[in-house]
């Protein structure tokens, strides 16, 4: 039996694995589109439980299955390196994890469901294969669209998701990706892994992030029907600045983990102008 001591420091080395801010970012606004589509409560917590689970799962199968690269280079900030949790407690709990979020996913019809799991199942390729190869923005892009096609097959209504809209998401996800990856370009070029991102270069990543999260905003203001509000003009221009800071934050700092907050920022206002334009995102085939 574990000691308290014990049990608090794999509390720690378990949330810390999870990769916290963004399955917390991911799964709080899939739960806020849900219910600005019209989805009753029911509705709404499973979609939180099957985005929270299915984040979890993929945030600790990635420490999980990084535990001796990140051991190579040293990465103590990682917890299994520093000895919260081992590589075996995290593939336990990353595959109860999936458990609950193949129950949760499948429990909203069978559409919906397929489509949940196909992108958690990208983001389970990404960190098994294809994070190393020059398809590592698949996964993001393929995931992040899927999930806007979760929440709205979920909703009430035989309603699609509208074409604008997943490309909207596809492209904040491949932005936020690009965005990531770039603090950990040599550490990761170090133990073999060569994504998109290792390939193209600091310089001219620092340039793509920006500009794709700049695209998915340009396609949220544009893509609802009718002149934009001019709440979507301001939500843009906010967007648009976090874009271009962390663009400017990851040519000037390359150590810096702040592109990646700034992008999940992005992608915080992009979902608040979906919300506001959620009769538009969702339509009737």
């Amino acid at each position: 039996m574990m000691s308290g001591k014990e049990s608090r420091r794999l509390a720690r080395g378990l949330v810390l694995a999870s990769h916290a801010a963004p399955t917390v970012v991911v799964t709080g606004l899939s739960a806020a589109l849900a219910a600005a589509l019209g989805s009753d409560g029911t509705t709404v917590a499973l979609v939180t439980a099957a985005v929270g689970t299915g984040q979890l799962s993929v945030g600790w199968s990635n420490d999980w299955i990084d535990a001796a690269r990140d051991s190579a280079v040293g990465r103590i900030d990682k917890p299994v390196v520093a000895g919260l949790v081992t590589a075996r407690t995290l593939r336990a709990a990353a595959l109860a994890a999936l458990a609950v979020c193949v129950a949760t996913s499948l429990a909203l019809g069978v559409a919906p469901g397929a489509a949940h799991l196909v992108a958690v199942g990208g983001a389970w390729a990404y960190n098994a294969r294809l994070k190393a190869t020059v398809w590592s923005w698949l996964p993001y892009a393929l995931s992040f669209g899927l999930l806007a096609v979760f929440v709205v097959l979920a909703a009430p209504g035989p309603r699609l998701p509208a074409g604008w809209a997943v490309a909207a998401a596809a492209l904040l996800g491949t932005g936020a990706h690009v965005a990531n990856t770039l603090p950990d370009l040599e550490d990761d070029a170090a133990t073999g892994v060569r994504g998109l991102p290792h390939r193209l270069g600091r310089r001219a990543c620092g340039v793509l992030a920006p500009c794709l999260l700049l695209a998915a905003v340009g396609l949220v203001i544009t893509g609802p029907v009718g002149p934009p509000a001019p709440a979507a003009w301001f939500g843009g221009a906010v967007a648009a600045c976090l874009a271009l800071a962390a663009g400017a934050t990851a040519l000037t700092r390359p150590r810096s983990r702040a592109p990646f907050g700034l992008s999940m920022g992005v992608a915080v206002v992009c979902v608040v102008l979906l919300a506001l334009a959620a009769t538009d995102i969702a339509v009737v085939p």
